[in-house]
């Protein structure tokens, strides 16, 4: 197990600085030195290059920062597997994006619970950026987003593949004809806000298509996505998301697929975890299970 100087490593990458790691430490600026001294001794490397105000980690400052990420994430997690273990009771904790949280997991978990019924979770949702800062801390065993991330930083698997589609009220003068970009930035665009993976995925295929948010007159930013759905269908603007996340309000009628020239995209839902986990494997089977159970939904089976 690692002891205590590594936590205040970890708390000195993720701070950015001597001062602020002392203060949420509780310790003096000092001793944080000195921890770091010890580690550098320790393990005969330079782990943080001083030399410019910023704190900045050496390639061997980063290597320790992730095996020291995953081993404290996998201590916090020891006491409740070895529990789960013990009671053949399968329980995990993780987290999604609002996406996969609302639209995905909710049918998945029933099934599972219908035929296990002592199994026991936590789901969080949240955006990427805030699972990811969670499952670095070792609050969370794994996450599944939609939203970017460096897969170098993080071991992952493919989920599913979804289709990423604009859509309007069945009402709108888009709808039930082929249109071109250009044509629906003269409409109200609805869209999340800053830090979700959705707004994050949009905003890269404007960019693909050499358009950005500016190219829209009207821009309304709304962090629900059901407030959304409900906007878009009554026919105050359109908006882009996840098939899946619309499938419903699609096939009642509600919502019309907008068909753009040309447009075709698919994004990648990921189920993310820490690398060289120590529970890799446990992680993994129940990554096949809520695979298998949503490859089941969406055949209808």
């Amino acid at each position: 197990m690692l002891d205590f100087r590594h936590e205040t490593f970890l708390t000195l990458c993720s701070t950015g600085s001597f001062t602020k790691a002392a203060e949420m430490l509780h310790i003096t600026q000092p001793a944080v030195s000195q921890h770091i001294k010890y580690l550098e001794e320790l393990y005969e490397c330079k782990l943080v290059d001083i030399t410019s105000r910023s704190i900045k980690l050496t390639p061997q400052g980063e290597l320790l920062k992730q095996f020291a990420t995953t081993v404290f994430s996998d201590a916090k997690h020891l006491k409740e597997n070895i529990r789960s273990v013990k009671t053949s009771t399968m329980q995990f904790s993780f987290g999604a994006t609002l996406s996969v949280g609302e639209y995905v997991m909710p049918e998945i978990l029933s099934r599972l619970l219908a035929r296990h019924p002592k199994m026991k979770f936590h789901m969080s949702v949240a955006n990427t950026q805030v699972l990811l800062e969670r499952l670095n801390s070792g609050e969370l065993d794994f996450i599944v987003v939609e939203g970017l991330f460096d897969k170098s930083e993080y071991d992952s698997s493919l989920f599913s593949l979804e289709n990423f589609v604009p859509v309007c009220s069945p009402k709108s003068e888009f709808a039930n004809r082929e249109v071109t970009f250009q044509d629906i930035t003269k409409s109200r665009l609805i869209l999340r806000e800053q830090g979700s993976g959705t707004r994050e995925i949009f905003e890269n295929i404007l960019q693909k298509n050499n358009y950005s948010l500016h190219a829209f007159d009207r821009v309304i930013e709304i962090g629900n996505m059901a407030a959304i759905k409900k906007m878009v269908s009554k026919g105050l603007g359109i908006t882009f998301l996840f098939e899946v996340a619309a499938k419903k309000e699609i096939e009642d009628g509600k919502l019309s697929v907008i068909n753009i020239s040309g447009f075709s995209e698919q994004r990648e839902f990921n189920f993310v975890l820490l690398k060289n986990s120590f529970f890799r494997n446990r992680y993994m089977k129940i990554y096949e299970l809520l695979k298998q159970t949503f490859n089941e939904i969406k055949s209808g089976s």
